[in-house]
């Protein structure tokens, strides 16, 4: 099996397709694959840590502005297109599949054209620009939230899920927390605002830790680089006394720590709904007021409207309204049981095997 794999920019189009390949390789260790990136995107950082094979386009985004960059981005899409046939045709797929990003357009584009069957994966309950335009090429749509069906063609979309909840699915109960001065025992909060920290969320945790200190859980708090030093400097916040609290920059065994944590606090990006779905975690999700066409609002309303989250507005976020969120649902043993049982049911788990099956009934 060749499989050409394409997306970029985000780490939500990355991580999915990595996850996928991982699972690919485990089912047939035969497999060659091939991943195609932008020149820009974070792709650069993660896929050159791989064994993948990597390749890169040079595309970029539409302004919403009136703007001449449009012009060069036009013409940008026209040559990668061109170099994407030439990259398909050598490297001679028997599938291609897209999971977001300007660069999956081209290549995904450029795949269909030359009749090799494609997929493009969607990891939001709205889809982006790119899938969008897709839709009317490819063979398949993978979706992760039912709700995106209703923007795509039903004969085409099938709902799979995201293959980073494979990933997650099996870490189990562990002591991890003491790698974090923390006691396994007790029930934990872990909040955090994507690998590199959320300004808002960070000023939310740094005014509720005189507060969460007090408390009869413990609380794991993942900064991000650019706050930790913010936070180890801040005067009146004195880390080395918080026994019951514990502030990183960074957390790299994040799917473990999460199975063992009992709330999640955080962003509403698709990767993370996968991975706590995945396990059956409540969470109380801060959805990032910056993302195209507010995907994150959408993405936590539909976990709301199931009974698996709470929301509170980028807006409405304070220390105050942070800590008698996290009480509520840690001082309700009911309450959380019942949001874990309604979180488990919204995961699908074996996404990577859905996506897989899927695979299989277009080569």
């Amino acid at each position: 099996m060749r499989v050409l794999v394409t997306g970029g920019g985000t780490g939500g189009h990355i991580y999915p397709a990595l996850a996928f390949v991982k699972y690919v390789k485990k089912q047939d260790p035969t497999a060659k694959f091939l991943y195609v990136g932008g020149k820009k995107g974070l792709e650069n950082k993660i896929l050159p840590k791989t064994d993948i094979p990597f390749e890169t386009l040079e595309i970029q985004g539409f302004k919403r502005s009136l703007s001449l960059d449009n012009f060069k981005t036009i013409h940008l899409f026209m040559k990668s297109i061109r170099q994407a046939k030439k990259i398909v045709k050598e490297f001679k797929p028997d599938i291609v599949i897209g999971t977001g990003g300007y660069v999956s357009g081209a290549v995904v584009y450029a795949a269909a054209k030359l009749n090799i069957p494609t997929i493009v994966h969607e990891q939001n309950s709205v889809p982006g620009i790119t899938n969008k335009f897709l839709s009317r090429y490819v063979d398949r749509i993978a979706i992760a939230f039912q709700d995106a069906a209703a923007f795509f063609p039903k004969d085409k979309t099938v709902l799979v899920g995201n293959p980073r909840a494979t990933e997650v699915r099996d870490s189990g109960k562990s002591d991890i927390l003491k790698e974090f001065d923390l006691d396994p025992a007790k029930e934990t909060v872990l909040i955090f605002g994507g690998s590199q920290g959320a300004l808002k969320i960070n000023q939310a945790v740094v005014a509720a830790l005189p507060m969460l200190a007090k408390k009869d859980y413990q609380v794991l708090y993942a900064s991000g680089e650019r706050y930790f030093e913010e936070i180890k400097k801040n005067e009146t916040i004195s880390l080395d006394r918080l026994t019951t609290v514990s502030v990183k920059p960074y957390i790299d065994k994040m799917a473990e720590v999460m199975a063992n944590s009992s709330l999640l606090i955080g962003r509403a990006g698709a990767t993370s709904i996968a991975e706590f779905t995945a396990l059956g975690l409540p969470a109380i999700l801060i959805p990032s007021p910056y993302v195209t066409n507010d995907h994150q609002t959408k993405n936590a309303q539909s976990l709301v409207d199931h009974g698996a989250v709470r929301m509170i507005r980028d807006d409405e976020l304070t220390g105050e309204s942070l800590v008698l969120a996290i009480d509520a649902i840690m001082e309700d043993k009911k309450l959380r049981k019942q949001m874990a049982a309604a979180s488990k049911e919204q995961g699908i788990p074996d996404a990577a095997e859905r996506l897989f099956n899927l695979v299989q009934t277009l080569i």
